[in-house]
């Protein structure tokens, strides 16, 4: 399968902080959603494959290109949603049209007014006067206007309202339809994955801790409740990590057989969410 970003052992460290031998492939024609908490790496990751930030160690490939030769190449095909305003806040998007148009090859006019339109927009007003919704909206149109290939979002979802956040993923899902596009989508609201995710690749710490399909990581992630009576060394090596509480302990399995061959009906077995799978995983393989 075609991959559309590679990065391969990439490393950058930051102030203490470092994303570490990362090895990530975003498929072709899929949406793959970032997750992880707030400073787990996410950010940094995108900025290396926006070449924003250059690896210390490893390297980035875009459309199976490299950033040191093929830089402008690269950047034609991407489209960047932003968490928020990136643009002068005085200027309106009649301005920005202008600004940002002739920068790309591909750029469409009659597809911007269209975007504009669908997302009513106004041209007239400055962006500062636009509500978060509507910045989102504005860098999206933006971003689809010369027809990028690769849409890359950092966040995109966060501080907007229920009711938009849904039009937006619904947008989204309009999107893929021809299958042309690619959508990487960072975010720490799992629940907005669920709806459009093909693939979820999870940071923890700065540590890609997987990267699967959303099939694979409902088949294979699991909740495990029982009594406390039911818990020894040998039983918790079925999980990832374990919760006690004097009710009884919940734990986080990646390895549902082994669970049913050890525990058989004495614990229940329910599907973990990918908020569960982050709570869980956050501190690495042990026991509390």
């Amino acid at each position: 399968m075609e991959y559309v970003v590679e990065l391969e052992r990439v490393t950058k460290d930051l102030n203490g902080f470092s994303v570490k031998n990362i090895d990530l492939q975003v498929k072709k024609g899929f949406v793959t959603g970032f997750i992880g908490e707030n400073g787990s790496g996410k950010s940094t990751t995108i900025k290396m494959m926006m070449n924003l930030l250059k690896p210390d160690a490893g390297e980035v490939r875009v459309f199976g290109l490299d950033y040191k030769t093929h830089e402008k190449a690269i950047k034609e095909r991407i489209g960047f949603v932003y968490d928020g305003n990136v643009f002068f806040e005085g200027l309106n998007l009649k301005d920005i049209k202008q600004i940002v148009g002739p920068a790309y090859k591909q750029w469409d006019d009659h597809l911007f007014n269209q975007y504009v339109k669908q997302f009513d927009l106004p041209l007239n007003k400055a962006i500062k006067t636009f509500s978060k919704g509507m910045q989102m909206k504005a860098s999206l149109a933006i971003a689809l206007s010369h027809h990028a290939e690769l849409i890359i979002m950092d966040e995109p979802t966060a501080g907007l309202d229920p009711i938009f956040r849904r039009e937006l993923l619904d947008l989204l899902q309009e999107l893929m339809i021809d299958g042309n596009r690619t959508i990487f989508f960072s975010t720490h609201i799992t629940t907005d994955l669920n709806r459009i995710a093909d693939y979820i690749a999870f940071i923890n710490k700065g540590e890609l801790m997987f990267n699967h399909s959303i099939h694979d990581v409902a088949e294979n992630y699991a909740l495990v409740k029982g009594g406390i009576d039911l818990l020894d060394r040998d039983t918790e090596s079925d999980f990832i990590h374990v919760h006690r509480a004097p009710t009884g302990f919940e734990a986080l399995t990646d390895n549902i057989q082994a669970v049913k061959n050890t525990f058989r009906d004495s614990v229940v077995i329910e599907q973990a969410s990918l908020e569960d799978i982050m709570y869980y995983m956050k501190g690495g393989k042990q026991n509390v």
